[in-house]
């Protein structure tokens, strides 16, 4: 098949020679690659311009990647997991290799299994059997409370509003969470909540009285990651509900969760940065403009080898801080927050170059008079939100100044 512009040619395949990944890693890559292309990829168009409602949510791609058994990869095999050894690195690839078609799917993938699903790996046995085994097969949509209306960056418990008090055998929660991803359909919810003047997390089954999700935000991007506020009204829990089992550990779960996250979006933003990468070549070697390729212009040739040297490094970091992960060190810092950083910043640089490199056809959604789809808008759309969520580039930036400088002059 001749690529085009919907279908470019991989130039990672020519560039990148991946010599950190172990060969189970890259048989995920590989499998991933075909998933996206069979379920992912013609839904794409669809999911990047749809509305933003409860029934806007891509199942069939979420139970089409349920029945390749992809939720499977980042879990033990004790949950139904595939049991690998470097889940996390396995992870990351995953979320690259669908993020270069969606970054939706890329996200929803994210907050179901980083987010929701590796929080769950803290709980009891029973927790884990209850509902980290429903995340890996499939058959429950997870996701992970934090944000506040009030609260994002700050998770102290000074900050956090979301109360939960002990009533006898019950805890009652109240409060209200905002940009909860996937929530409009999720089966349960991860949440943080103030207990006295400590933090902890609690597994909050949707279905229970006092639990009201708001409709689905409306968003500039990633649009096929339905977000929306959660409201917790005298929520009556146990502690069959209360993560591990103990009260106090939220906010090291967040912490590690969050910082296993920042992985996850660098890894998208790879994708994106590639997708766009790759799109942007396939036209700079094909458009003609006064009387030679577009690709003979010095500008574009300097450019693109800026592009492909930072697309490189991207990708080797948010690598190195999988690594880490998985050989044991929960706070890979600052590997991760440089990863997702760089590697978020990056998807927008270089969706904003494919744009400028495509002129007219660059800027459009679809050309009215043959449908002709644009090739790069949506990525442009999408790419932005990476660079706030899961912690914004100014916060991690500021992580990885007091690894240099130390707590007692950063602050």
């Amino acid at each position: 098949m001749m690529p085009t512009t919907q279908n470019p040619v991989r130039q990672a395949d020519r560039l990148y020679r991946d010599l950190l990944s172990p060969s189970e890693t890259l048989e995920v890559r590989d499998r991933v690659r075909k998933i996206a292309a069979d379920v992912v990829a013609p839904a794409a168009r669809q999911i990047a311009n749809g509305d933003e409602r409860v029934d806007g949510f891509p199942r069939e791609v979420f139970d089409g990647l349920a029945a390749a058994d992809l939720f499977r990869v980042p879990f033990s095999a004790e949950v139904g997991g595939e049991g690998l050894e470097h889940p996390v690195t396995a992870t990351a690839v995953a979320i690259e290799e669908l993020a270069y078609h969606s970054s939706s799917i890329a996200a929803v993938f994210d907050v179901h299994c980083i987010l929701a699903g590796n929080v769950l790996t803290h709980g009891t046995p029973d927790q884990q059997q209850r509902w980290l085994r429903p995340v890996a097969d499939g058959s429950l949509v997870g996701a992970f409370a934090t944000t506040e209306p009030a609260a994002s960056s700050d998770l102290s418990p000074q900050a956090v509003q979301t109360v939960a008090v002990r009533h006898g055998d019950t805890w009652v929660l109240n409060g209200r969470k905002r940009w909860i991803s996937n929530s409009p359909v999720a089966g349960f919810i991860v949440t943080l909540a103030r207990t006295e003047d400590r933090l902890s997390m609690f597994i909050v089954d949707t279905s229970l009285p006092g639990v009201r999700v708001g409709e689905p935000d409306q968003k500039m991007g990633n649009r096929g990651q339905l977000t929306a506020d959660v409201w917790f009204e005298d929520v009556e829990l146990t502690d069959d509900d209360l993560l591990g089992g103990a009260p106090g550990q939220g906010l090291r779960h967040a912490l590690a969760t969050l910082t296993l996250g920042r992985i996850g979006i660098a890894a998208a933003g790879v994708g994106m940065a590639q997708a766009a990468f790759d799109h942007a070549v396939g036209h700079l070697k094909s458009r003609e403009a006064f009387g030679r390729k577009l690709g003979a212009n010095q500008h574009w040739q300097f450019l693109m080898a800026e592009r492909a040297t930072e697309i490189e490094n991207a990708r080797t970091l948010y690598l190195k801080a999988a690594l880490r992960r998985d050989a044991g060190e929960i706070f890979p810092e600052p590997e991760a927050s440089m990863a997702k950083f760089y590697g978020s910043r990056l998807a927008v640089d270089m969706a904003r170059d494919a744009i400028q490199a495509f002129g007219g056809l660059g800027f459009a959604r679809e050309l009215s008079a043959d449908a002709t789809p644009g090739p790069v808008e949506a990525i442009y759309r999408d790419s932005k939100i990476g660079e706030i969520y899961e912690g914004t580039n100014e916060i991690l930036k500021w992580v990885v100044a007091r690894t240099i400088f130390g707590k007692e002059i950063t602050g």
